[in-house]
């Protein structure tokens, strides 16, 4: 059965750092990414890699302050995010899928997501 299951989300103030974690089990992906939906919007893509990390992609409005990676050893893909902001506030979601990256939500499988608030 596959599943992926995030990890380290939780309460942080504007300006501060985390970072949050996706193992994945069952069957090993060549593209990971992360998304998030915050109330009354629609998912947003954030970033994205391919299993050798040569091809990354990332949404404008987080370029710069989070980075995507991941230790294929563990079948983890990580967020990492820094100055964060209140409007970061949102549940992050994981997904996977086979072939590349991609922007879109057309991925195979997700995360059960993980809330991010970020206090002003």
């Amino acid at each position: 059965q596959v599943q992926l299951v995030e990890s380290g989300g939780g309460l942080v103030q504007a300006g501060g750092s985390m970072t949050l974690s996706c193992t994945a089990s069952g069957r090993t992906f060549s593209a990971m990414g992360w998304f998030r939906h915050a109330p009354g919007k629609e998912r947003e893509f954030l970033a994205a890699m391919s299993w050798t990390g040569f091809t990354k992609y990332y949404a404008d409005s987080v370029k710069g302050r989070f980075t995507i990676s991941r230790d294929n050893a563990y079948n983890t893909v990580y967020l990492q995010m820094n100055t964060l902001k209140p409007e970061d506030t949102a549940v992050y979601f994981c997904a996977a899928k086979s072939g590349v990256p991609e922007r879109t939500e057309k991925y195979d499988y997700w995360g059960q997501g993980t809330q991010v608030t970020v206090s002003s």
